[in-house]
């Protein structure tokens, strides 16, 4: 069949344009007569001229034209149309393809009055040798002839004038007026012919057996030799009708409405006959669809099914929701016979469309756990539906491009030329959203919004997708820990669904700064978070005080880093000798300090004292009170013995108003009685300190850290580093061998140059001599190294910040 299939009803010609081949494009269609000249079809055109173009089945176009169109070469009982249609892919039709296409049609013998009722005009074609109006008909009075007489006895044979008869008026217009206001008219050897469009200014909606109709009525006058004809040339369409109750659709067209009957009587039935996109169907063909026409004595009455073969579904959309309207395309063709015109013809061409009836989508999850593979249906769509784009994440991308984001979506045709889309996307896509469920549970979840066009009407809607699937690939955080003399150290394991937990330490969150602040120790290099935290310190509990030790335990906590759920707990409990909270000096000071219990919530450390009670600690923490006093004070009792002196004393706590201490912790200092010591003196002029050269072998390293904190230095796999200009890069240079304490690590000279060679040019003085370089427009910055778990030799290192620059040359930048 090709692009372009004709096919011959009656006194109609139809041109069906394949949807599949113009898919996508941009059309516009011009009717050529017989000089060969093409008339541009626009909507105002076709409706006066007797062209339809409409959509049929899903986006198939059909062109329909009157056997009396404008430009139709009628040729004894055929007539022939020529249309040319242009296709673009632009709507400037630039570039467009050409396609020019002509048809012939036989047509039958015409009956006296024929009328016409299409989707976009009425038409009415009236034999000429008709008799003369019947003289008690009002369109028919003689005043209709006086004013135009003289006019038409000098006119030639042809039509010369039609009145639109209102309620209120008549009302005259020349054929050349009648055309500039878009009614077509037109004359052939036999016939008088009248075209309106539904939208034309005479038309009057008039009511019959409770069914509205367009409705014009009219007379022609037409000179023919010596006389002057008058023909009646009213036209009525019906505009309602159709009623949707228990699926089925009843479509109901009355007869002999009095607007085509006026003047006649005798009418009787000749023939009724109905079908489905202008093709007639008979009875047997109307059971089996389950149709019903029936013929009353005043109506005409159609039943379809809603959903019966003959129509189709196609998509529609209300307030941004899919859904779906029936859709069929009726035609009714009454003849019958009266006194007055003796045959009629009335055919009736008539789209029906039901009510909009919200579809809900399937969305069909069919993940392929084992391939890792998010794998979603969505549909089953209508064949007029298309997918125009995607929003991922809040960005809007073309169905093309959703590959690069890790979307593959293709299409799923069905036999009945239903379609569904897939979507299939990796969970380890950026656009999947990975969450931790419950033991080793994680849930994956897709969330995408699909926008979808209908196609012709160009409706959109969306589709919001989200698919979950759950997988046991959870892997948990794990930790281990360990104490030394002076703190408790806790190194947790990270797994796979840990990535935004945060640590806290009771509500506390554990951030590198807040460490930094209380002395504690973070790194986090990804794959390892190491906590130290010292004995002493706010956020240690202590529990089990005993002669052999006390037990201090750190509990950590890691939070959902949305919502801050509790997500796993660790903790790491050791028991630190008593020596670590007192020390006994030679010079008979004392510094004892005495520690918060877990059991005594309500315990202020500022209120703890000693025997005497005017003893108050001279360090206090939230945790801790530290006391400093000589063993001759604040109630210290002593005892000898034969070989030792022992001081005595408590650290109590009161609870205010009450002399009963609630909380006591007991300590003692031991002192030799008698004690020789063996102290060898000699007396030497120590020689002034000197530095002598020499020569040896120095391992140096050289590190860019990511803060000031200097905990987290970049990798290998970070460099190159990039940064902005005047953002800091953090330096630090270390003597890693040998680790002799005695020695000191002290910077001559630094400078930067643009390749990796350290002489090439230029070169700009970072350090010199040891110092700034004065000439910096932002000076480098020495920090101060502290000894910690990392640093043993404190003097071993040296740390600088520097500004981020450029070489230029003039205004050039050398090297971005």
């Amino acid at each position: 069949t090709g692009p372009v299939s004709s096919e011959c009803l009656g006194k109609l010609l139809r041109i069906t344009l394949s949807a599949e081949y113009f898919e996508d494009k941009y059309l516009s269609f011009a009717i050529v007569d017989q000089s060969g000249i093409a008339w541009e079809l626009d909507e105002a055109m076709a409706s006066q001229c007797g062209y339809t173009v409409t959509y049929s089945n899903w986006s198939n176009i059909e062109f329909r034209a009157s056997a009396l169109s404008c430009h139709s070469r009628l040729e004894k009982d055929v007539f022939t149309v020529t249309i040319q249609i242009k296709a673009s892919h632009t709507p400037d039709m630039k570039n467009a393809a050409t396609l020019l296409k002509s048809a012939s049609c036989h047509y039958g013998p015409w009956s006296p009055r024929e009328l016409v009722c299409e989707s976009n005009y009425m038409e009415v074609s009236v034999r000429k040798e008709v008799p003369q109006a019947v003289k008690d008909f009002i369109q028919d009075e003689p005043e209709d002839w006086t004013p135009t007489f003289p006019e038409a006895k000098a006119a030639e044979a042809s039509i010369w004038q039609i009145v639109f008869h209102q309620p209120e008026e008549k009302k005259a217009f020349l054929v050349s007026d009648a055309w500039s206001a878009g009614y077509g008219l037109n004359t052939t050897d036999t016939r008088v012919l009248l075209r309106i469009p539904y939208n034309a200014e005479q038309i009057q909606l008039i009511e019959d057996q409770g069914i509205t109709f367009s409705a014009v009525r009219s007379s022609i006058f037409y000179k023919q030799r010596w006389m002057i004809l008058m023909v009646d040339t009213s036209v009525a369409c019906p505009v309602d009708g159709v009623d949707y109750a228990n699926e089925t659709v009843t479509w109901t067209v009355p007869k002999y409405i009095q607007l085509l009957s006026a003047g006649a009587t005798g009418f009787k039935d000749v023939l009724v006959e109905a079908g489905v996109d202008l093709q007639k169907l008979s009875a047997k063909e109307m059971a089996s669809r389950k149709y019903v026409l029936s013929n009353d004595l005043n109506a005409i009455t159609m039943k379809i099914p809603i959903g019966a073969e003959g129509g189709y579904y196609k998509t529609s959309v209300s307030d941004g929701q899919h859904g779906a309207k029936y859709t069929i395309n009726l035609f009714l063709e009454h003849q019958w016979e009266d006194n007055k015109w003796g045959l009629t013809k009335h055919t009736i061409i008539k789209e029906i469309e039901t009510p909009f009836q919200q579809v809900e989508l399937a969305i069909t999850n069919n993940s392929n756990l084992s391939a890792r593979l998010m794998n979603v249906t969505v549909g089953t769509f209508l064949p007029d539906v298309e997918l125009v784009n995607l929003t991922i994440e809040g960005v809007t991308v073309a169905v093309p491009e959703a590959v690069q984001h890790g979307c593959l979506i293709y299409e799923i045709r069905h036999a009945n030329g239903s379609k569904a889309y897939v979507m299939q996307v990796p969970f380890d896509a950026t656009s999947i959203k990975k969450e931790y469920m419950r033991e080793d549970m994680r849930a994956y979840t897709l969330n995408i919004t699909l926008t979808f066009i209908t196609h012709p009407r160009s409706e959109t809607f969306t589709v919001p997708v989200i698919a979950v699937s759950t997988v046991k690939d959870a892997v948990l955080p794990s930790a281990r820990g360990f104490c030394d003399g002076r703190n408790l150290h806790l190194i947790i394991t990270r797994g796979n669904v840990d990535q935004n937990w945060l640590p806290f330490i009771s509500d506390w969150h554990l951030t590198p700064e807040a460490a930094q602040k209380y002395n504690y120790s973070l790194r986090d290099n990804g794959s390892h978070l190491a906590i130290s935290v010292p004995f002493l310190s706010s956020h240690v509990n202590y529990e089990g005080f005993h002669t052999s030790g006390i037990k201090a335990s750190l509990h950590l906590t890691l939070k959902d880093g949305i919502t801050l759920a509790n997500r796993r707990d660790f903790s790491i409990s050791c028991r630190f000798p008593p020596s670590e909270l007192i020390q006994c000096l030679p010079s008979g000071t004392v510094v004892i300090t005495a520690v918060k219990p877990v059991g005594i919530a309500d315990l202020d450390t500022s209120l703890l004292v000693l025997r005497d009670r005017q003893c108050k600690p001279s360090l206090v923490t939230e945790k801790t009170a530290t006391f400093k006093f000589n063993v001759n004070t604040c109630g210290t009792n002593r005892k000898f013995n034969s070989t030792t002196m022992t001081y005595e004393n408590d650290v109590l706590y009161f609870r205010p108003g009450n002399d009963t201490p609630v909380y006591q912790l007991k300590f003692a200092c031991l002192y030799a009685i008698k004690q020789t010591l063996d102290v060898q003196y000699e007396s030497k002029k120590n020689p002034p300190p000197s530095i002598k050269p020499g020569f040896g072998s120095l391992a140096l390293s050289l590190k860019i850290f990511k803060d000031k904190s200097y905990s987290d230095p970049y990798q290998e796999s970070e460099y190159p580093v990039v940064k902005y200009l005047r953002e800091a890069l953090y330096f630090e240079v270390e003597l890693l061998q040998p680790e002799d304490v005695r020695l000191q690590l002290n910077l001559d000279d630094c400078w930067a140059t643009n390749t990796q060679s350290q002489d090439s040019l230029p070169q700009w003085p970072i350090l010199i001599n040891g110092c700034e370089n004065s000439e910096d427009s932002y000076r480098t910055v020495f920090h101060e190294v502290n000894y910690s778990s990392r640093v043993k030799f404190p003097q071993h290192l040296k740390r600088f910040e520097v500004r981020m620059f450029t070489f230029v040359q003039g205004t050039t930048l050398l090297q971005e």
